[in-house]
């Protein structure tokens, strides 16, 4: 199991704080949701709505909507940010091991465990041909399948965990298309992985340090309001404008993306001249160019897969 942080240092050599890390952090999260939603039927919309309202988070996510399309618009986008939330102190959920008893269990609201390991499977990457140890046994592949299996109304679960199902769902099929969530490196500089980027540190045009990890999460932005994330999604340049390839946006297997994600890794993420190792190296207009392209490219598919998948779990 590995530990995502971010490390934000203002120079080379003055180290800041550490933070977790979100998949595409809130902005880019918000953004597959809302382009998932303009995929739905009306009336799966509903359904999504009337599961939504079990959430405890409910009345904060559609604070300030004008109406009442607008209100289940922004809960149904903010709930995508959920799974992150409640690795805030103030939910007072545990940060527990891969390696629990309960680390797969799917049992609704009354989990109050973070499940960090949930956001991320590991696939082995290695350019020097290390091996490493075996996989965890659950990860986001494992509790994606779990969950889709369960939104179902004939899946027999209660209202509870379809509800709790939805949630983790809007935010899981958008992280495992972020590249560096489907990965660890291992090279001889980093021989026990780099924990999907975490350890490698790269320099942007911005001219902050941070890890390889917290820069892909962040292509799209940090934190915004539905409304905020909505707007730019649906920018001229914005994933919005991006139509996916109908074949590949009706993929259904979770086992598909996470290693299209590695594909992407390996060919964009770990491209030159990010090394392998720890130290800082300054990106390329070309490397965050290709970076931008592939987060927006990304962010739409993963949009339209978690549409259709909804479409015809919630049918």
């Amino acid at each position: 199991m590995r530990s995502i942080v971010v490390a934000v240092l203002s120079s080379v050599a003055a180290i800041g704080s550490l933070q977790p890390a979100a998949a595409w952090w809130d902005e880019g999260h918000m953004q597959v949701a809302y382009l998932a939603y303009q995929r739905l039927d009306p009336a799966v919309k509903e359904k999504a709505d009337a599961l939504l309202k079990l959430n405890p988070d409910y009345s904060k996510w559609v604070a300030g909507a004008p109406d009442a399309a607008t209100a289940r618009l922004y809960a149904f986008i903010h709930a995508a940010t959920w799974a992150d939330d409640i690795k805030n102190k103030d939910y007072g959920y545990t940060a527990d091991k891969v390696t629990s008893p309960t680390a797969g269990q799917n049992i609704g609201y009354a989990d109050h465990n973070q499940h960090a390991y949930w956001h991320y499977k590991d696939l082995v990457v290695s350019p020097d041909g290390l091996v490493a140890g075996p996989p965890d046994p659950v990860d986001a592949v494992t509790q994606l399948k779990r969950m889709i299996a369960a939104l179902p109304p004939a899946s027999g679960a209660s209202d509870d965990v379809r509800s709790y199902d939805l949630v983790w769902t809007l935010h899981l099929v958008g992280d495992v298309h972020q590249p560096l969530h489907a990965v660890t490196r291992f090279t001889h500089e980093l021989p026990d992985g780099d924990q999907g980027g975490n350890l490698e540190m790269v320099i942007p045009a911005t001219g902050q340090v941070l890890a390889l990890h917290a820069y892909w999460d962040g292509l799209l932005g940090s934190y915004a309001s539905p409304y905020g994330a909505a707007y730019d999604a649906k920018a001229r340049d914005g994933a919005g404008s991006i139509t996916p390839n109908a074949g590949e946006a009706s993929i259904e297997d979770p086992d598909v993306w996470v290693n299209e994600s590695r594909v992407l890794a390996e060919k964009y993420a770990y491209a030159p001249p990010v090394g392998t190792g720890p130290n800082p190296v300054m990106l390329t207009r070309t490397y965050e160019t290709d970076a931008r392209n592939i987060a927006l490219s990304q962010v739409a598919l993963a949009g339209a897969r978690l549409g259709n998948l909804l479409n015809k779990a919630l049918k």
